[in-house]
């Protein structure tokens, strides 16, 4: 498998943060990764792909592009479509669905376009199902058309143990990227001081432990006529996990959350390194052991009416952090400035604008206290 063609993968990630997700499959040995709009591209084998979904903790899906062309009308796409060798990727076994984006092209009518390819799958034997788990995604821009395979399926922020979600949670695929952002590599403490469900927390254990993020659920891949179930059970076997050389700590004053964060923890196999506490922020004590990172994604507030106490929940964040975090980090996510002002911290530039629940958030970062 190793001697395969290469070609093309796209990790699909946040707007805002490709170069963190580039940044991660580097280090993860991915070859020449390149930010893009979007994601990140590169290029790999089916292997890559598998270990793409398993072990990058930033990236949302990742498509495999199996072929392109050019094509001015419906019948020259059906035509060409069917030239596609889809027994070479899809498994007669499984049913497959139609997805078309079309933008600036002669081809403008998407629905069009996804009843053309699925005449052309069923012409290759293939069932179509638009419920179906398996996905090919045609993107049709300036007349050149795209063609790729979902080989995720559900989202990877579905990590599969993250049962128990308290209000406006941060996905598990957002976190590490800010953690990154924040310059946490897994070799030092971090806490979170509004922790909710325990996203920070339970993804800076992880990192610190080498676990992988798809570890325990299940992708599109498998029904794919390039899997390989012996070689991805030797790949998921040579992942190695470390104990961690620290503790990391959540709270929240909410303690159906701490609840929540504490069951999150126990399914990913990380409660051995992670404390949660229930209290407010004012109560706040900077644990024993070396400086590290604070990491905290504070209530933004959607009415006029919601700012004068955020302020003050700011202002409090704040004033606990400066008297007794001394030679920490601080990393706030938030979308306004004049709330990451309120904490009175001395932060540098913000990063770039985010969508997060239907907001742009930006993650301001301070130097140690």
């Amino acid at each position: 498998m190793n001697n395969e063609p290469l070609f093309e993968i796209f990790l699909q990630t946040t707007p805002g943060l490709e170069i963190v997700l580039r940044d991660e499959a580097l280090a993860a040995g991915f070859r020449k990764p390149k930010a893009m709009p979007g994601g990140v591209r590169l290029r790999g084998n089916w292997r890559d792909v598998w270990r793409a979904n398993l072990v990058l903790r930033g990236a949302s899906r990742v498509l495999a592009r199996i072929a392109g062309f050019q094509a001015m009308h419906l019948t020259q796409l059906e035509k060409l479509a069917s030239e596609i060798p889809w027994v070479k990727y899809l498994s007669a076994d499984f049913p497959v669905r139609v997805e078309v984006s079309t933008r600036g092209s002669k081809i403008y009518h998407a629905g069009a376009a996804r009843e053309r390819v699925e005449r052309a799958l069923a012409a290759n034997g293939m069932a179509v199902d638009r419920e179906a788990d398996v996905s090919v995604r045609l993107r049709i821009e300036d007349n050149q058309c795209v063609f790729s395979l979902d080989t995720s399926g559900d989202l990877l922020h579905k990590r599969g143990y993250k049962e128990a979600v308290a209000k406006a949670p941060m996905r598990e695929t957002l976190a590490p990227l800010f953690l990154r952002a924040a310059g946490y590599d897994g070799q030092e403490p971090v806490l979170d001081p509004m922790c909710g469900s325990g996203t920070f927390v339970i993804e800076a254990a992880e990192m610190a432990m080498g676990l992988a993020p798809g570890r325990a659920r299940r992708f599109a891949f498998e029904k794919l006529a390039t899997f390989d179930p012996d070689a991805w059970a030797e790949l998921v076997s040579n992942i190695v996990s470390n104990k961690a050389k620290n503790t990391y700590f959540g709270s929240d004053r909410n303690a159906g959350a701490i609840a929540a964060a504490q069951a999150n923890a126990a399914r990913a196999g990380v409660s051995v390194c992670t404390v949660f506490r229930a209290g407010p922020v004012s109560e706040l004590q900077r644990p024993e052991g070396p400086a590290g990172l604070v990491m905290a994604n504070p209530p933004y507030g959607t009415r006029i009416g919601d700012k004068r106490g955020l302020y003050a929940l700011h202002g409090a964040l704040g004033q606990t952090l400066k008297e007794r975090f001394q030679g920490w980090r601080v990393a706030i996510v938030t979308t306004e400035e004049s709330l990451a002002r309120a904490t009175g911290l001395p932060f540098q530039p913000a990063g770039p604008q985010v969508p997060h629940g239907g907001l742009k958030v930006r993650l301001y970062q301070t130097n140690p206290l």
